[in-house]
């Protein structure tokens, strides 16, 4: 009876400890997980890799992959501990199949990556994880060893002839074994709890997220022109408290995309601005004639949803003519496709092939499919085989999907919904081995009416 009643408790307690609450995950948080950043940095679209970390103290691996041609480009990597201000630094090479540096890291937790190429500086903050062992696995085996242990004093005792003691320590024996086994019974139902390292949870926010963000956009200089390098700078605001959004998590392999057009889009441009400072973006571009510019913004806040901002800036003739002729963007080569430049990682080189579209005139509100040929075989780009982004004559919506085909497969498609009737533009781009390829072309949205 005895044996029974501690049987009984050992695989409630084992029960017990099994099916317990544990914490949640934290947002975006995958321990051993490779973290992918892409960065438009000393003129070409780089994406950094930090690769996962299976043990601290213990190395940390990084890697700078180039979409665009680069020879050699070297970049200093500078990688702080948040906490104790630990600094080890290094340097990788840019490359389409990249060495990867190893650093030292000492601890768990934020961490900050500096990255310093071409005369810039990007400031990443990122997380050094590593999955911690479950309350199950200190059951399973902490129950083997006593089990274990028990046997042998079980033995023990009744080889000295003794058995009540030996009985007991039996007992105990078959209970360390219980609860063992209910551990590994019950440890795939138990969610799993935060790796070392991860922020704490955060608690249910009103809404749903985080309050959404502002943005205010200026440029470096103030008045930019035509056919010079410029800074443009977008600083991001809380919308409820108006201080510097600086939270925002990796979404498509990057802390934001940012899609500058002109206003009629002869010009475009699909870059990852760096941060440069608490919720500040900056990238260097180059405009070759003057007019009103667009700049849309994805991104994502943590614990929140994605967000798209939208503001503009203009571009300024250059030569001594008056500021009423500046910004008005109406000179010989308005209309003509600039997507062809390399400048800045936005359109390093056009594809033979035209997309098609069908049905030819899509019904505003009704799925049409673009799909087209690559001149090669596609890698993977922010994380897809393809991008399509559409943007209407006006500026005022901007859309983008993906193509979720296989790497390597030269056939592209997407499937897309315009929003209502009216002439859009349109780029499609995808990787190849040495560059990223930008297809312009131009769609009319027939309304749903005037469908047959």
């Amino acid at each position: 009876m005895r044996v029974a009643r501690l049987l009984a408790f050992a695989a409630l307690l084992a029960a017990l400890l099994s099916t317990g609450a544990s914490p949640a995950a934290a947002h975006n948080v995958s321990a051993g997980a490779d973290l992918r950043i892409a960065q438009t940095i000393a003129g070409t679209e780089l994406t950094v890799v930090v690769k996962g970390t299976t043990r601290v103290p213990g190395p940390l691996r990084i890697g700078i992959i180039a979409y665009q041609p680069v020879t050699g480009l070297p970049v200093a990597l500078e990688v702080r501990s948040a906490e104790d201000g630990r600094t080890v630094t290094g340097e990788a090479v840019a490359a389409a199949d990249p060495r990867y540096a190893e650093l030292r890291v000492e601890r768990t937790g934020p961490h900050v990556l500096t990255l310093r190429a071409g005369g810039e500086s990007a400031v990443v903050p990122f997380r050094v994880l590593v999955e911690r062992g479950s309350g199950a696995e200190l059951l399973i085996y902490g129950g083997f060893f006593v089990a274990g242990v028990l046997l042998v004093g079980g033995l023990l005792t009744g080889a000295l002839a003794r058995p009540g003691p030996a009985m007991a320590v039996a007992a105990g024996a078959a209970a360390g074994v219980t609860v063992a086994a209910m551990a590994i019974v019950f440890e795939p139902m138990v969610p799993p709890g935060p790796p070392d390292g991860a922020a704490p949870p955060v608690t249910a926010l009103a809404g749903g997220g985080r309050p959404y963000v502002q943005e205010r956009v200026a440029t470096e200089p103030a008045r930019p022109v035509a056919g010079e390098e410029f800074t443009l700078r977008v600083d991001l605001v809380d919308g409820s408290t108006g201080r510097p959004v600086d939270d925002l998590t990796a979404h498509h392999e990057a802390l934001a995309h940012l899609v500058v057009t002109s206003e009629d889009g002869s010009y475009f441009r699909h870059v990852h601005p760096l941060r440069t400072g608490p919720g500040r973006l900056e990238v260097r571009l180059r405009a070759d004639r003057p007019g009103r510019y667009l700049a849309h913004a994805e991104l994502e806040r943590e614990d929140s949803g994605g967000q798209l901002l939208a503001a503009s800036f203009d571009v300024h003739r250059s030569g001594a003519q008056s500021a009423a002729d500046d910004g008005t963007g109406s000179d010989a080569n308005a209309g003509k496709s600039d997507s062809t430049g390399s400048d800045m990682g936005g359109g390093a080189g056009t594809g033979g092939a035209v997309p098609v579209v069908t049905p030819a005139v899509p019904v505003a509100g009704r799925p049409a499919t673009i799909e087209m040929d690559a001149t090669g075989p596609v890698r993977p780009w922010l994380g897809m085989a393809g991008h399509l982004i559409v943007r209407d004559r006006d500026g005022a919506f901007l859309g983008h999907v993906h193509e979720m085909g296989s790497p390597g497969s030269r056939r592209l498609r997407f499937t897309f919904s315009f929003p209502a009737e009216g002439s859009y533009l349109a780029w499609v781009q995808y990787a190849l081995a040495d560059r990223i390829v930008t297809v312009p072309f131009t769609v009319e949205v027939s309304a749903p009416e005037n469908a047959r």
